[in-house]
């Protein structure tokens, strides 16, 4: 691909994104599903506009790092050993539940059974970015039920983030107990590494520059790239030491500047992301996905309310919390594509069962978003009445 082909690329991509996500924004949907419907249609299985996609899927990777170290990087160390406490059990059932619908309908649908796990693993998470987009703070009803959505979200980030660290060594590797073993041993010297390279210097600097804004951005990207390579060094995933490095400065008296201030990079990034996905959806597996995703999807929004539910009944919350947190977390997650898409890249599933899980996903973020909008109080209500609300 050309320089010419490349702006002309990005031209295309962010022009046609700025018009779909006006019009998702006033149907009321997610701006992730605007940005994979535009690679539908712009790519080579629609209007044929950008036909390599290659280029575009590499850049656009850089959005999973980023996305990754912002992640860590809002997860302070006490406020995990808190969400431990809270909704542990919760998110473990509940993803066991997830877990096995996703696999039975696969399998049922003729995929191997190694193919139904990491199918239902991917469609075990909810959308962090539809949860948290779509909740309101404004009554103290609200603040209550985000905290106990953001809870079960963070702790299906971490067990996302679990998941792509087993599919990667699975992909290098192969399914191997002593490779798990070395690579799960890795992850306590990357912290150990991290942590005191962040104790002794990154801190220092940090505290001695603090006021020259341009230098500590290009420090924190810096940081976080270097433990991503590091981590791939040492037999892990770039995705993996990114996580890493942002929990390792997340009580640094910077976390929040730093965090608001690549927010935009990382947002530059996953658009090209997901542009990619919807670009790389090849439609002649249409015919062959379309009955099983819409099965799945189906099942899957109404047993995940009824799942939440139930188990937020046990712990103690009322009927009418529960059902509202079952309902906002009623979809599948941008981390289903991000699990999904590393399992193809390293050869352990089919493009069938990827698309399966793209075709899952696109459903539920579109019909979970309509009937939360439709029900609940969210910035992007419907009814003035709930806006307020």
């Amino acid at each position: 691909m050309h320089d010419n082909a490349i702006i002309f690329s990005i031209f295309l991509i962010f022009s046609g994104a700025a018009v779909l996500s006006t019009v998702a924004l006033y149907t009321r949907q997610a701006l992730l599903v605007a940005y994979i419907f535009l690679g539908l249609l712009l790519g080579p299985w629609g209007l044929k506009l950008i036909v390599d996609v290659n280029v575009v899927h590499k850049i656009g990777n850089i959005g999973i790092i980023f996305l990754l170290f912002l992640l860590g990087l809002n997860l302070h160390p006490q406020d995990l050993l808190r969400l431990f406490k809270k909704t542990f059990w919760i998110t473990l059932l509940s993803s066991i539940v997830f877990l096995l619908i996703g696999f039975l309908v696969s399998y049922l649908f003729g995929f191997s059974i190694y193919e139904g796990l990491i199918i239902g693993v991917a469609v075990t998470f909810s959308s962090t970015i539809i949860g948290l987009k779509l909740l309101p703070t404004t009554v103290l009803h609200h603040q209550h039920t985000g905290e106990l959505v953001i809870s079960i979200l963070l702790l299906q980030d971490l067990l996302a983030i679990l998941a792509m660290l087993l599919i990667h060594i699975g992909g290098v590797h192969g399914i191997n107990i002593l490779h798990i073993g070395m690579a799960l041993l890795s992850l306590p010297f990357l912290f150990a590494v991290t942590f005191l390279f962040e104790k002794f210097i990154l801190m220092y600097l940090f505290a001695r520059f603090d006021k020259i804004r341009e230098y500590i951005f290009l420090l924190a990207i810096a940081w976080c790239l270097s433990v991503s390579e590091l981590a791939r060094l040492v037999g892990l995933s770039y995705g993996v030491g990114a996580f890493v490095a942002g929990i390792s400065i997340a009580t640094g008296p910077i976390a929040f500047y730093i965090s608001e201030s690549l927010k935009p990079l990382r947002d530059f990034f996953l658009v090209l992301f997901f542009f990619s996905i919807g670009a790389d959806f090849d439609l002649h597996y249409f015919p062959i996905v379309i009955v099983p995703a819409v099965i799945l999807a189906g099942l899957l929004m109404i047993i995940k309310p009824l799942t939440f539910r139930f188990l937020l009944c046990r712990a103690n919350e009322s009927k009418s919390v529960a059902w509202e947190i079952g309902i906002r977390l009623g979809q599948t997650s941008s981390f289903s594509l991000l699990v999904i898409y590393m399992a193809l890249q390293s050869g352990l599933i089919s493009a069938a069962a990827s698309y399966l899980v793209q075709a899952t996903t696109l459903i539920t973020f579109i019909v979970s978003s309509y009937v939360v909008v439709l029900r609940y109080p969210t910035p992007i209500a419907i009814s003035e009445k709930l806006r307020r609300d």
